[in-house]
């Protein structure tokens, strides 16, 4: 997945990066489900194909939005953390998902959740930015 520039426009060059449901969908499980190895990535409900996800997770890494390193209880596992720059997704991951719960029929418990967090503001966004970078950035 090429993420070379064909314009300076930041939301083109965003989108060359995020533009596809799949990373961003992977993005979303770190934050929100807190996903870290490949296989449970593979679980997702939306179904990605292993090489789809290694590929996308290969870009994710190699554009500086997560890390990759041995699991130090699993020998054979990799374990995947956000860096700063995937933390900041954040607020555009929360904006979807409250665009979403009110303009389509989403699950009810997970259309709350996301109504909850955007009605916390930017105070709320922040706590879990902390919360993440505890989780993520701590252990890199």
């Amino acid at each position: 997945m090429s993420t070379k520039g064909k314009s300076g426009c930041p939301i083109n060059l965003s989108l060359e990066l995020l533009g596809d449901r799949w990373t961003l969908l992977i993005i979303r499980d770190l934050i929100f489900a807190g996903k870290k190895h490949f296989r449970e990535f593979l679980h997702s409900d939306e179904g990605i194909s292993s090489r789809t996800l290694a590929e996308r997770l290969q870009t994710l890494q190699d554009e500086g939005i997560l890390t990759r390193s041995d699991d130090p209880t699993h020998g054979l596992k990799t374990v995947y953390r956000l860096t700063e720059a995937g933390i900041d997704l954040l607020p555009v991951l929360a904006t979807l998902g409250a665009w979403g719960s009110k303009h389509r029929k989403a699950d009810d418990k997970l259309a709350r959740n996301a109504e909850a967090l955007a009605a916390g503001g930017e105070v709320a966004l922040e706590q879990m930015k902390a919360a993440l970078r505890a989780e993520h950035l701590a252990k890199t």
